[in-house]
Parts: structure tokens; sequence; C-alpha cells
């Protein structure tokens, strides 16, 4: 119980809607729910598990997982018409308990509570993300659509051709700690 009291308070304290407004960083593409799937599959996420969606747009991947796996989701974006849309579906599926989309940017925020972080960034902003992403917990893994982080060694990379899609998409994973490419 203390636990989640935890985790609630800490959500509480993540929404800085009133702080300025930073200026967004990519334009919203929406990932195909294939490659959702596949993201999540490779993830690997179990019901103790909370997820960290960086870029969240329209909150697929954390409905998703919390729906799909049982994990708590959290999924961020600086949008507000973005945020709004992801908590209205993740209200539509019932998963308020389970799911909680947070106005802030990415590059603020403590990694630390996730087991599985999500991302669908441009190549510079997963750049600007590893040093983030070098502070997680041992065993936490790191999914991205489309994507590498450079100069980091993936554990795993997949490419995937959805039919609906017909074009490929690879996919990245990484266990922390993270491991630099040699020179």
């Amino acid at each position: 119980m203390a636990a989640c009291l935890s985790y609630q308070a800490s959500i509480a304290r993540l929404d800085t809607a009133a702080l300025p407004r930073p200026w967004l960083n990519a334009p919203f593409v929406r990932t195909p729910n294939a490659i959702v799937d596949a993201m999540l599959e490779l993830a690997a996420p179990r019901e103790s598990d909370l997820l960290y969606d960086l870029g969240c747009g329209d909150g697929r991947i954390v409905v998703r997982a919390a729906k799909k796996y049982g994990c708590r989701a959290v999924g961020f974006d600086l949008a507000p018409e973005r945020v709004e849309e992801a908590r209205e579906i993740a209200r539509l599926q019932g998963l308020e308990d389970r799911v909680t989309i947070v106005e802030q940017d990415i590059f603020t925020l403590d990694l630390a509570e996730a087991d599985i972080v999500t991302l669908y960034l441009l190549p510079r902003l997963n750049q600007r993300l590893i040093p983030q992403l070098k502070r997680l917990r041992p065993g936490t893994r790191v999914v991205s659509h489309e994507f590498d982080l450079p100069g980091i060694v993936p554990e795993r990379a997949v490419s995937i051709t959805p039919a609906d899609d017909q074009r490929e998409h690879t996919l990245y994973l990484w266990i922390a700690p993270l491991r630099e490419k040699s020179p």
C-alpha cells in the first residue's frame, strides 16, 4: 500500500502544466498498433512493472501495456491536446487506476522508478536522453521504435513489417546498464 501511495505522490508532483512551456521537440506520428504490440513483446512487461512512455502522443503504448500486461504505465507528453486525448482514451478503457498521463518535458524527468522506458522519438532526441538513460537501474528495459541510441550497443534489433503498413520498422532493445560501443 505504501508503494502505491509513493507512486501516486510522485506522479502528482510530476504534472508541471503551470511551468513555462518548452518548445515541442517533435511532430506527433501515431505508432501502428502492430508496432506497439511488438515493442511491448520486446520489453516483456510484467504486472509488477512500471512503464514510462516518453512522448506518449495518444497514449496507445501505455494503454495497451496496462490492458494486456496489467502493469502500471505513465505517458509523458508536452502537447496539451495529446495529453487530453491520451487521458480520455485511458478513461474510456477504464484504466485510470493503471495509466497516468503527465504533461511534462521528458528531459526534466527522473526515470529512476521505471522498469521499462519506451521511445518513438527523433534521433537527436534519443541522443539527448542518453545521460538520463545511463542512470537507469540495472535490468531496466528501453525499447525504441525506429531510432537507436547513438553510441550505445542494443541487446537486440528487430525488423518488422506489419501487414497493414507494408513498411519495414526497426525496434531496438537495451537493458541497463547501457553499454557503449567500442571506439
